[in-house]
């Protein structure tokens, strides 16, 4: 079921996700199409965030992005800074603007960085959290990890848990995707790109994601004509069954890099299962801190597991009813 409506107001709006943004020129979306986007919304109850490109907009479309609730997602490098000051989500797209940044416990932060940036520079994060009450890490380059780094990812998380660990003591909320997220969670809690949001792009038409954006294979509808998602199972948690039985919770379950790493929109791929895990493992780490548990009434159990994909133990999988569920699946979109 929709929930949420996702508007690029622009050509050139901010990535905040794994995916980047070719565009150069900047071009808005129409007046026209904005204004039958928020009608869409309106009528389906759906929660728009509006993603804003470096560029002021110009008044007129000011008041139409007013003239309803939403939430704000905008680059820290954008000229409106008014708005960068209110946004509900400020995006980094690089560590140094971490440090003249005024943060706001009031706002949500993600910082879009390569992993090799991120092994550098991980410790910078020590300073942040106290500053922040959210602060979420988004790799533009998952395909590239290794499996050298996978130990390095592993020996980091576990030195940042450390001090997350001593923050959550302490009495300060904050949450940090990679460590936190876990912790909390008894269901899956992923991007639903497609089944629970979809994105309005400049040119009216309607997306999965922003990150699908271009690609006319995914076109999913028009703001005019309304949506028309061919096979919507495909986006379904419902109806992915490996991601079914895992409990990787935090895991984004990003439906762009499964169809672009795996070819197939409801599988993840080896690294994205293997980071999830990594991620995972280390929130449980944290649960053993018995203080930690007299401070937080709200943890979720992390049992301990003994693999990081769960195609490394397929040997222990209930095939029958894995194939029972592909049937299904396969007669219910093919």
């Amino acid at each position: 079921m929709l929930q949420y409506l996702i508007v690029q107001l622009c050509d050139t709006s901010t990535s905040y996700c794994h995916y980047e943004n070719p565009s150069r020129t900047p071009r808005l979306i129409s007046l026209e199409d904005l204004n039958a986007g928020i009608l869409f919304a309106m009528k389906e109850n759906l929660m728009i965030q509006f993603v804003y490109p470096d560029e002021e907009l110009p008044l007129s479309y000011k008041k139409a992005v007013d003239s309803i609730d939403h939430n704000t997602i905008v680059s820290s490098l954008c000229e409106d800074q008014n708005l960068v000051a209110e946004a509900d989500i400020v995006i980094f797209h690089e560590w140094t603007g971490l440090d003249y940044f005024a943060f706001n416990m009031e706002q949500a932060y993600v910082l879009r960085t390569s992993k090799d940036d991120f092994f550098d520079r991980y410790a910078q994060l020590k300073w942040v959290f106290p500053r922040v009450k959210r602060f979420n890490i988004v790799f533009t380059d998952i395909e590239s990890f290794s499996e050298d780094d996978y130990k390095h990812y592993k020996k980091i998380l576990n030195h940042l848990s450390e001090n997350i660990e001593k923050l959550l003591i302490e009495g300060l909320p904050i949450q940090f995707n990679l460590l936190t997220d876990r912790l909390t969670l008894s269901t899956m809690n992923n991007c639903n790109a497609g089944w629970k949001t979809i994105t309005l792009a400049p040119n009216g038409r309607f997306y999965p994601c922003p990150a699908f954006y271009f690609d006319d294979d995914s076109l999913i509808g028009d703001v005019h004509k309304g949506l028309e998602i061919k096979n919507p199972q495909l986006y379904s948690f419902d109806y992915a069954p490996i991601c079914r039985h895992c409990d990787a919770y935090q895991c984004k379950r990003c439906v762009w890099l499964n169809k672009k790493l795996t070819l197939e929109i409801n599988t993840p791929s080896h690294e994205q299962c293997v980071i999830s895990h990594l991620e995972r493992n280390a929130s449980r780490k944290i649960l053993k801190n018995s203080n930690l548990k007299k401070e937080m009434k709200d943890l979720s159990e992390i049992p301990e597991i003994d693999y990081l994909d769960p195609f490394d133990v397929r040997e222990q999988w209930d095939f029958e009813l894995l194939q029972q569920e592909l049937i299904k699946f396969h007669k219910e979109n093919y």
